[in-house]
């Protein structure tokens, strides 16, 4: 079958290549999907340029992608709920990449029926900004009427959890770029703070919750317009040390971390705030119900670009940029 594989650390054009490989062997837990369509997210060139090092180091050629939708056409001896032909869709467990290719292997438990309503490119959009968002609003254990702040509601993530946070009761911020102002309040936003005209921090206080999707300086702004006791939860800072734990980092890069976080963790102790860095886990169960809100028309699928698998390498380039209106989607059909 033909794969996208990353055959070394860098630029993407110079460390991505589409290659003949052998087809998956599925173990007794596996189902094997035919892939229709895989999204492409920021952790993909991230894990190219090399970022991602610290926590998982790559061996060469690697697979790459983690959305899938597609179909069943085989599965493993222990594997009851699903059926040849079964049209799903998923988020592969870290670790277990490779949604770029015909076909890919994935333990059932990550696995969900895919909605019926949506396309196969739809469906793919989903999984990975879908379970990132539910993970850190469980984390931040949003109410409804709490408020939130959402950056970057235009994109990928952004796009999918300003609608999750109006699905619960949240009002909701944001921030985009002018164009987008009226097609991110038509997602469902509160407030939309246009940052090349306006600084979010002049109109916005006292919000519970900061879902952080920027990092940086965003990170510790982010303490300036929280309500004492609020929390900051963010998929682009730097970990807290339980994640850092967690995520198998050893004793050194945990105390540089700590390190680099220190004016993070200052600023979390003066308002009696949480910072937790989220690190997202697959999961079917969850997936199931992000189906169910789709299906109740809660929220929708949005698509920025569509691209043949043949064109992978200029998909990546593109969501590289960082000016994607929602997800872009390889369509490898």
């Amino acid at each position: 079958m033909k794969a996208l594989q990353i055959t070394g650390y860098g630029e993407i054009a110079k460390n991505v290549d589409i290659r003949e490989v052998g087809n998956p062997e599925i173990n007794d837990n596996q189902v094997l999907i035919e892939v229709h369509a895989a999204s492409i997210n920021p952790i993909d060139y991230k894990i190219i340029e090399g970022a991602m090092k610290n926590i998982q180091k790559l061996s060469f050629p690697a697979p790459i992608g983690f959305d899938v939708a597609g179909k069943v056409i085989d599965k493993g001896d222990k594997v009851n709920d699903f059926n040849l032909e079964d049209e799903v869709y998923a988020r592969v467990p870290t670790g277990a990449a490779g949604t770029f290719a015909e076909m890919i292997a994935v333990d059932h438990k990550a696995v969900c029926q895919k909605p019926t309503a949506m396309t196969f490119v739809e469906a793919a959009s989903i999984p990975l900004v879908g379970l990132t968002t539910v993970q850190v609003f469980q984390k931040a254990d949003l109410k409804s009427g709490d408020k939130v702040l959402i950056h970057a509601g235009s994109g990928g993530v952004g796009s999918f959890a300003i609608q999750y946070a109006k699905s619960l009761g949240a009002y909701v911020y944001t921030t985009t770029s002018t164009k987008n102002v009226d097609w991110v309040k038509d997602l469902g936003a509160d407030q939309v703070i246009d940052y090349k005209k306006e600084n979010y921090l002049s109109f916005i206080n006292e919000v519970d919750i900061v879902y952080d999707t920027l990092g940086g300086e965003y990170t510790k702004d982010a303490f300036r317009i929280l309500k004492k006791g609020g929390k900051v939860i963010s998929i682009a800072g730097d970990p807290d040390n339980e994640t850092a734990k967690d995520l198998g980092i050893n004793g050194l890069i945990r105390f540089l971390l700590k390190l680099k976080r220190f004016k993070i963790d200052q600023l979390a102790n003066e308002k009696k705030a949480l910072y937790k860095f989220v690190m997202m886990h697959a999961g079917g169960s969850q997936l199931n119900d992000i189906k169910d809100l789709i299906e109740n028309k809660n929220i929708r699928a949005v698509i920025d670009k569509e691209f043949p698998f043949s064109e992978a390498v200029s998909a990546l380039e593109y969501v590289q940029k960082g000016h994607a209106k929602g997800k872009v989607v390889l369509n490898m059909k």
